[in-house]
């Protein structure tokens, strides 16, 4: 029996020599390792032999089964080695997935250039609290607890004199509190409103307020601030005019137009067929704000004006629904 491991493992050893594929190892272990195979077949003669005989030829094959199984197994990693060295996961020549590159909300991107244009004439960046009482969002800016215009803005109070503010204005009160004159800020920021959701409005929207308080300061300074923005935001041939409107916080005060530039001034369904759009209120600052804040009514002047995010960039790109901001609609977002 002796000789017989020798010559099985002789045969072993020259069958693995000549095993270089994957398919040839398993073949060779299923002939030498596997339960029927040669190496089980001696064990099962080992029954047969005398007692004399069994220690033996019992370590022998031991050492037989131990050295095909170290042998097999030593190959078959060799092999798994060579294969991934050479064999990538994937094919190289294909041409690569395209990424999908994200961009800047629309409002954000609008938001942006619009105080990009207001830092470059010397206005910084200022902001305050979504949350605010009724003296600052209100009381402090000239509305008081019984005026009508206090009607113009749907308010969600949260509690009796706790508020979401309704415009960004409230942020001129609380930056020229804690700022002596010269002052010229530009304030960002979302406002809320009581309103029905619809084409045209919407609860949550954003805007951009102005303040420039200094010695001096005349309405001519605020048309030609205006003018310079709307020239640089709208394209240095764009029409615009001024229209006297009414604000608590500022005297006198003025709505600015500019051309419909999708009519030319013809007259579309933009523009209400009027050939003029509305694109923010200014004037100047009324005294009884200065008197708030602590400043000296004799000594400075200054205006403000204030801007919708939304209803720039709805008529900057020709957008029929504000609602679309909101919504998160890939398909829309993607075109910015």
């Amino acid at each position: 029996m002796l000789e017989k491991i020798a010559h099985i493992k002789q045969e072993f050893s020259s069958d693995l020599a000549q095993a270089n594929d994957a398919q040839a190892l398993e073949n060779l272990r299923i002939k030498y390792l596997a339960r029927k195979g040669s190496i089980a077949a001696l064990f099962y003669e080992l029954k047969s032999v005398s007692p004399e005989e069994k220690p033996a030829l019992g370590k022998a094959l031991n050492e037989l089964r131990t050295f095909a199984q170290s042998a097999y197994d030593d190959a078959k990693l060799k092999l798994e080695q060579s294969s991934d060295s050479t064999e990538l996961p994937f094919d190289v020549t294909l041409p690569g997935r395209p990424v999908s590159v994200g961009t800047k909300h629309p409002i954000t991107q609008t938001i942006e250039e619009i105080v990009r244009i207001f830092k470059g004439m010397g206005f910084t960046v200022a902001t305050g609290p979504e949350v605010e009482t009724d003296y600052y969002n209100f009381g402090a800016l000239n509305f008081p607890p019984d005026h009508p215009a206090r009607d113009m803005q749907d308010t969600f109070f949260i509690a009796k004199d706790i508020l979401l503010r309704t415009h960004t204005s409230p942020v001129q009160i609380r930056y020229m509190e804690q700022h002596k004159p010269p002052v010229r800020v530009v304030i960002p920021g979302r406002v809320y409103r009581n309103e029905a959701v619809s084409a045209r409005s919407h609860v949550l929207f954003h805007q951009v307020e102005g303040l420039y308080v200094d010695e001096g300061v005349t309405m001519g300074d605020l048309k030609g601030t205006l003018v310079a923005f709307v020239k640089q935001f709208y394209g240095s041939s764009v029409k615009y005019k001024f229209r006297p409107t009414f604000f608590p916080f500022t005297e006198p005060s003025a709505d600015m137009y500019i051309s419909c530039f999708i009519c030319n001034g013809k007259g579309c369904s933009m523009c209400k067929y009027a050939g003029w759009l509305e694109i923010l209120g200014s004037g100047m600052v009324h005294p009884h704000l200065y008197e708030n804040v602590g400043y000296d009514t004799e000594k400075y002047t200054g205006f403000a004006f204030g801007m919708g995010v939304e209803r720039i960039a709805i008529l900057r790109h020709g957008i029929d629904d504000i609602r679309l901001f909101t919504e998160n609609d890939l398909r829309f977002l993607k075109q910015f």
